[in-house]
């Protein structure tokens, strides 16, 4: 059997095993652990200015998702994982048109509404 070369190994096939040791899922789980309990002390305590709990509830929910993509699903942007930050990409790309298209919507919901004597008047 002939050795593998980087040309002809299959694209989610892994090149080295220091991806899946345990020292990298532990250190992944300490950065969960510690980005969840600093969410819970800017959350729940006093110590941050109350307009700003929610730019760092968001700062720190990002950190936490890209632990959880680096540490515990291996996305890196690394040859072989052209495809999976692309799938990434476009999956954030459609979350965020959902997200903005439902915020306009809601934003402009009024606007669109028959005014409530309108209503009264057609029914006459």
């Amino acid at each position: 059997m002939m050795p593998e070369t980087s040309s002809d190994r299959a694209p989610g096939k892994r090149r080295d095993k220091s991806t899946g040791r345990l020292a990298t899922y532990t250190a992944g789980l300490g950065f969960a652990l510690l980005l969840t309990a600093g969410s819970f002390l800017v959350g729940k305590t006093g110590l941050f200015w109350p307009p700003g709990v929610p730019v760092g509830l968001a700062v720190l929910a990002i950190a936490q998702m890209g632990v959880h993509l680096v540490f515990f699903l291996h996305i890196s942007t690394g040859a072989d994982n052209t495809n999976n930050v692309l799938a990434l990409a476009f999956g954030v790309l459609i979350v965020g048109l959902v997200v903005t298209g439902s915020l306009w919507i809601m934003m402009h919901l009024n606007a669109n509404m028959m005014p409530p004597g309108a209503a009264m008047e057609m029914r006459h």
